[in-house]
């Protein structure tokens, strides 16, 4: 009962709620017994952690771990405050921190909830006018719902719901994954006990009166902590249905217009203690909830559980058949035998690992020696055996997650190569996903470059490729696998030269000529390196790459949404080379004291730092340095009469890689044969 308690300490009509003598359930189910359960200790501490949400690429929670500030005496802990938590790609969180300067306070703040988009926030406050905190009519602080809309440096606009009040309280707010409805607890008059789970729903951008979700899921004891899964089932914690002691965690089938029954999860979910505020990725296969249960951190903490035959109850996320059409953009005319690959993106945007791009590393235009990422599609004969071949109408059929967006590449012989962007939820009428190749008058050169003697690759080598037709000299470079790719003319003969600094260049020919069957011709160019060093060191120590689009809020150490690309980028490329040692270096703009701006720029570094760690890569090869505002990136350095945009402050909110080290092994090395394909 006391977790109930937690947002409702001042209602005493909890008080005299009755818990009764609960029926002691079945053991877990056949199903359950595949689940794993995991104490978070990354984030537990000896207060409370509890109610964790899904936001951006981690989580954010509700926890008392303050050792200052004011003390609620009913529980005898700091009042509630929201922190937040990247999670690893295994969903294991790493270091939390505060979520938001300006939404907590003095008072309790959480259990919150975010729309889709991540821009928009509902969260449980004490009751507060202008700051001040408000009494019902006995005297009792209750707790409102309240919203707030993502700024450029912090959560702003914050307003109360219309249907508050302060004769009772309204908190656990849960927003459907459409936006369209907002479960929340509260015993508010008309319900069926004590607190109960209603729902308001939006209405032209404003929220319905809330109606009581009714005695099929409300008791006359406490429902609470309601979320709602992408599949419409209902989670909540109750004490007043059959439980196993204790609040414990049940779910409802809501998403259908003949409800299902309130369903026990069971064990390992459950147990003689106070278990609650459960949430489920829209796999239903990995989730979080919170529990006081023995052998814990602290007073309760989160924990995590993997599902991988799923949650007895739960249906699987709403598949839609969907035709991918693939055409001449030129004639219209549809296109058999096209090779399809269809990649699912992730919530930063890009697909998942390497599956579909390749790195490349490009001098900066700022013209020194700098340099930056580059994803480049790869090579078709390194994708892999295409996922499906359009039919005779050019056409091919599949099962796409409507929750999920994709990335379709389709390719064919004499065309090039196109990529779309696939959001199932845009398509309202399930139209075939058209895919329009142009005509191509040209052939795929691939190429590999390599030193001789050792056979090592060489990345970042300049591949010079002149059309002896036209004179034309094309210019590419090889990725961090040393191969290269370029769309050639057909009828031509061509000059191949391959350079870099410390390697004898080398020089090839090749003839497109009555090469027209041809799909790809395949070059391997071999350069002799003036000493084995340059071996060793593929990227020269000292150098620096630029994280053109790793940026951080004002004020916070974490990595905004969508910005975690070249960090992934740069994991990948210290597996590449295990030799490689990084110094990170951070940067902040010059708003906040210099003290404060050179301890936030340290924990941005930390935070990078801890990023690739969770990655895989060793502790040992990375330095963290944060040099706080002392190197701006441009003019804006707040000295009086400068003015600047948030943008240009934003732009000196970075991290910058330096190779401290690079000495790879100069064992030969063999490749798979680097053949064509016709």
């Amino acid at each position: 009962m006391r977790y109930l308690f937690l947002f409702s300490v001042l209602l005493p009509i909890l008080l005299d709620a009755q818990v009764g003598e609960k029926l002691r359930l079945q053991k877990k189910t056949e199903l359950n017994s595949s689940v794993k359960l995991v104490n978070l200790a990354e984030i537990n501490t000896s207060a409370l952690e509890f109610s964790p949400v899904f936001y951006e690429n981690g989580m954010v929670f509700v926890s008392s771990r303050r050792k200052e500030g004011p003390i609620d005496q009913q529980i005898g802990e700091t009042f509630f405050e929201l922190f937040y938590s990247e999670l690893d790609p295994n969903g294991s969180p790493l270091k939390p921190e505060s979520f938001s300067l300006r939404i907590n306070s003095q008072l309790h703040e959480g259990p919150v909830s975010f729309n889709r988009d991540g821009d928009m926030m509902y969260f449980t406050r004490n009751n507060l006018i202008q700051g001040v905190q408000k009494a019902d009519s006995k005297g009792k602080v209750g707790m409102k719902i309240y919203q707030a809309s993502r700024g450029l440096t912090d959560w702003e606009n914050v307003q109360e719901l219309p249907f508050n009040s302060d004769e009772y309280s309204c908190m656990h707010p849960a927003l459907s994954p459409d936006g369209n409805k907002l479960y929340f607890a509260s015993n508010r008059p008309g319900g069926q006990g004590n607190l109960d789970i209603w729902v308001a729903f939006n209405q032209n951008g404003y929220w319905s009166p809330p109606v009581n979700m009714g005695p099929q899921v409300n008791t006359d004891g406490n429902e609470a902590f309601p979320f709602i899964h992408e599949s419409g089932t209902l989670f909540f914690a109750s004490d007043g249905h059959r439980g196993y002691g204790g609040l414990d965690l049940f779910m409802i089938d809501v998403g259908r217009p003949e409800w299902g029954k309130v369903i026990n999860l069971g064990e390992p979910f459950n147990s003689k203690a106070d278990d609650l505020g459960i949430i489920l990725n829209p796999d239903g296969d990995i989730g979080y909830f919170s529990s006081n249960r023995p052998g814990g951190n602290g007073k309760d903490d989160i924990y995590m559980f993997e599902a991988p035959e799923g949650i007895q109850g739960v249906q699987f996320p709403k598949l839609s058949n969907s035709v991918i059409a693939v055409f001449d953009e030129n004639t219209g005319r549809r296109l058999p035998g096209a090779s399809i690959w269809i990649y699912e993106k992730t919530v930063t945007g890009s697909v998942k690992g390497d599956e579909l791009y390749d790195l490349e590393l490009l001098p900066a235009e700022s013209g020194d020696e700098r340099m930056v990422f580059q994803r480049i599609r790869k090579q078709e004969k390194d994708l892999g055996a295409p996922e499906f071949t359009s039919n005779a109408s050019g056409e091919a059929y599949t099962l796409l997650n409507e929750a999920r967006n994709y990335i379709i590449l389709a390719s064919k012989a004499g065309y090039t190569p196109r990529e779309v962007n696939y959001n199932p939820e845009e398509n309202v009428f399930n139209r075939p996903i058209e895919v329009g190749l142009s005509p191509s008058n040209c052939m795929t050169l691939s190429g590999l470059v390599a030193s001789r003697p050792y056979n090592k690759r060489i990345p970042s080598a300049r591949v010079r490729m002149v059309n002896e037709c036209t004179g034309e000299e094309i210019r590419t470079q090889t990725n961090i696998n040393g191969t290269f790719e370029y769309c050639i003319d057909l009828g031509c003969e061509f000059t191949i030269i391959s350079e870099l600094s410390g390697y004898r260049s080398d020089t090839t020919r090749i003839s497109t000529v009555n090469l027209r069957s041809k799909r790809s011709f395949a070059v391997v160019m071999e350069m002799e390196p003036e000493s084995t060093s340059v071996l060793r060191k593929p990227i020269r120590e000292g150098a620096v790459i630029v994280m053109r689009n790793i940026h951080y809020d004002f004020g916070k150490s974490s990595i905004r949404k969508g910005e975690a690309q070249e960090l992934e980028d740069l994991a990948q490329l210290m597996k590449s080379y295990p030799s490689m040692e990084i110094e990170l270096i951070s940067h902040t703009d010059c708003q906040g004291s210099d003290e404060f701006n050179l301890k936030l720029s340290l924990d941005r570094a930390e935070s990078a730092k801890a990023f690739l760690v969770s990655r895989g890569i060793e502790k040992r090869r990375i330095k963290a340095f944060g040099y706080g505002e002392a190197f701006p990136a441009n003019h804006c350095n707040c000295e009086e009469g400068v003015k600047c945009t948030d943008e240009e402050y934003e732009a000196n909110r970075r991290t910058e890689v330096r190779v401290s080290r690079m000495n790879e092994p100069l064992e030969v090395e063999y490749h798979r044969p680097f053949d064509e394909k016709n």
